[in-house]
């Protein structure tokens, strides 16, 4: 049976648990404020709880995630966490701090099934979907770790969560729900829908099923090529579900929503970085936007070296034609900054790189 921890509940199951253990309902609201407003990391410092229920709370661990290393970058302000699960799998999560914002870059699944050839965490395969509580628990953590900086915001927790990490969002989605829901409550975490980002390889029943949200989260879809041909060669999903399927459903999305989609681009050397295929991306998004709304936009994306694949990374003057061919041709386009690189931390470099641990350790190894 899957270990549960004090994040997997949202506040009417904490306040149903602890009122089978004969608490009134007021204590469940004190733990919620100690968990998503406090950040309170130990339940024997919930002071204001009484001795016997801290003692209690104790026996149930308030996340299954075990902190083994945090990998410093970019001068302090990118931190890699790799986490260990209960099952001895691993996971890992991303601070990235701003002058004006900070943003978590969370998992949903260890390791994923989608086999995109130039990321490094689809090599690993899936090995299983992340609990609601275990991806809320790395929002936790970027948050406390902010605090521990000294660089918390106004709120004293991040400012932006991107479900970006390792693993398939849609692939797991009810627990990638909950986990989003927790985090928006306004009587606990409170981050606004807005502040959110899913990233998806184009799993297009979790689009229409966003669609009906009611919630705004973003959405990113990552593209990577302009036709059928060359996609299906990085992305074995684009077999499954066809630019034009796609394409379909986010522009039903878009038409529902009226919200902006964010296609990501990963630019590859000489293959799919040519001046012929900006020109025919642009088109594909002119002929498939709404009419009367270019609610789309591209985020071109460096290709970040991954071990052992037989990729190269786009030299700086192709980078910048491709973007303004889109550009001319009226496509809003962006260049992605790049963060965590030399700590494998940027966009498609977490592999969950596990660590052996010859004894367990109270405090986690920083590089």
């Amino acid at each position: 049976m899957e270990q549960r921890c004090l994040y997997d509940y949202n506040l009417a199951e904490l306040t149903e648990l602890l009122r089978s253990w004969g608490e009134p309902e007021f204590r469940a609201r004190q733990l919620y404020r100690h968990l998503y407003v406090n950040l309170t990391a130990d339940a024997g410092r919930m002071t204001d709880l009484p001795a016997t229920l801290r003692a209690r709370l104790s026996d149930l661990p308030l996340s299954t995630l075990r902190l083994e290393r945090v990998q410093i970058g970019d001068e302090g302000m990118t931190r890699k966490a790799l986490f260990r699960l209960p099952d001895g799998a691993v996971v890992e999560t991303v601070l990235m701090v701003y002058p004006d914002r900070s943003t978590a870059c969370v998992s949903t699944q260890a390791g994923c099934g989608m086999g995109c050839v130039f990321c490094a965490t689809g090599k690993l395969g899936l090995l299983r979907n992340l609990s609601s509580g275990e991806i809320v628990a790395q929002a936790i953590w970027a948050s406390q770790e902010l605090r521990a900086m000294g660089a918390a915001g106004p709120s004293g927790r991040i400012t932006n969560l991107v479900f970006m990490g390792m693993g398939e969002p849609f692939a797991n989605y009810d627990r990638w729900w909950q986990a989003v829901e927790r985090l928006h409550d306004p009587r606990g975490f409170n981050l606004g829908a807005r502040s959110m980002t899913v990233s998806t390889v184009g799993l297009v029943k979790g689009i229409e099923r966003l669609a009906n949200e009611s919630l705004p989260v973003n959405l990113a879809i990552s593209l990577h090529a302009p036709d059928d041909a060359l996609r299906s060669e990085l992305m074995p999903v684009n077999r499954r579900y066809p630019i034009a399927e796609l394409m379909a459903a986010t522009r039903n999305y878009v038409i529902k929503t009226r919200r902006r989609v964010s296609f990501e681009y990963v630019l590859l050397q000489g293959k799919n970085d040519h001046p012929h295929q900006a020109v025919a991306l642009a088109r594909l998004l002119r002929r498939e936007a709404p009419r009367g709304a270019m609610l789309f936009h591209v985020n071109l994306i460096p290709w970040n070296p991954v071990p052992g694949t037989p990729l190269g990374r786009s030299e700086w003057e192709r980078v910048t034609a491709f973007r303004q061919i889109l550009t001319d041709y009226g496509i809003p386009c962006t260049v992605r900054v790049e963060r965590g690189v030399e700590i494998a931390a940027a966009c498609g470099q977490l592999a969950g790189q596990q660590v052996v641990m010859v004894e367990p350790v109270s405090q986690p190894v920083r590089e």
